[in-house]
């Protein structure tokens, strides 16, 4: 039995509670900054913390063996030093997304995980990143907002990235060579297995990969377009101009939309996408593929 620190209270978080409560036997406890008392009504212990109060933290994480993060910024590199302190063996920090090694072409601000990583790895801490490429939930209705994820990209309502399900329409980022750009995504559910399946693994490697499709940006247009028997309103943009909206965007203050064009900048430039991975090396686990959890959520 291994006891495990959940630090913060979203979907994806949730999603691992509920599998470290069905499937296992471990113990955990979920650290929240405000009560939450929909997730005390399951069964499960959630714990306030301040992680600006050093002392109060490291006495939360006495006797922990495994943290998993699903917060960032200053919070988590706080959680990483108190967990180090009081020598929890195993971190996961917060990344879920494209791979580390590609951070230096995005358009997006570091929240944080550079620093993170290089905490633990200053600490000597074992840990692992999960390398998942995008969230399936973007394009469920509701978005990642309806799953209680993503608040923090500014992009998680319907239809704000790449397809907007309703209205069927599709903006398409390219290259200026007009190369076709790939894509890796996971259902949250299926990262959240897996987080709850690595815990038991003797050794961590440094990155953990998977993906339940990794597919070009207008074959994910097709597959949509398959499965609701539609046909998409395209709109091609290059990332050149992608730019430029968005230094329109950032001179005029709009938070959001600096945000959405980022992120369809870095789809562009394939920074979630990699074309190998190791997770079924390693854990029994294999991912839905795209086409099927689209049609199961918009009941298809």
């Amino acid at each position: 039995m291994v006891n495990v620190a959940i630090a913060g209270s979203n979907g994806l978080a949730q999603f691992i509670a509920n599998f470290l409560s069905t499937k296992t036997c471990h113990q955990f406890i979920i650290l929240s900054r405000f009560p939450k008392p929909t997730l005390v009504s399951k069964g499960w212990q959630v714990l306030e913390v301040d992680y600006a109060n050093n002392s109060k933290l490291r006495y939360t994480l006495t006797g922990v063996d495994v943290v998993i993060s699903t917060i960032s910024g200053q919070a988590e590199t706080a959680l990483i030093t108190a967990a180090a302190q009081v020598n929890v063996r195993r971190f996961m920090p917060s990344e879920f997304e494209g791979p580390p090694s590609l951070r230096s072409f995005s358009s997006l601000p570091d929240r944080g995980n550079s620093t993170s990583i290089s905490l633990l790895q200053q600490y000597g801490m074992e840990y692992t990143v999960f390398t998942c490429g995008v969230f399936y939930e973007r394009f469920a209705p509701g978005g990642m907002a309806a799953f209680q994820i993503g608040q923090g990209t500014r992009i998680d309502r319907e239809g704000e990235y790449l397809i907007n399900l309703r209205s069927m329409t599709a903006e398409i980022p390219y290259l200026s060579d007009g190369r076709n750009s790939f894509i890796c995504m996971t259902s949250a559910q299926d990262v959240a297995r897996a987080v709850v399946a690595a815990i038991d693994l003797p050794r961590w490697p440094t990155e953990i990969r998977m993906f339940g499709d990794r597919v070009s940006l207008t074959g994910l247009v097709g597959i949509v377009e398959r499965v609701s028997g539609q046909e998409l309103k395209k709109s091609f943009v290059s990332v050149e101009s992608l730019r430029q909206l968005y230094g329109q965007a950032k001179a005029s203050n709009n938070v959001r939309q600096q945000s959405r064009f980022a992120h369809l900048m870095d789809a562009g430039n394939g920074c979630y996408d990699f074309d190998t991975c190791n997770l079924t090396s390693l854990v029994n686990i294999q991912p839905q593929r795209f086409q099927e959890w689209l049609r199961l959520v918009w009941s298809w």
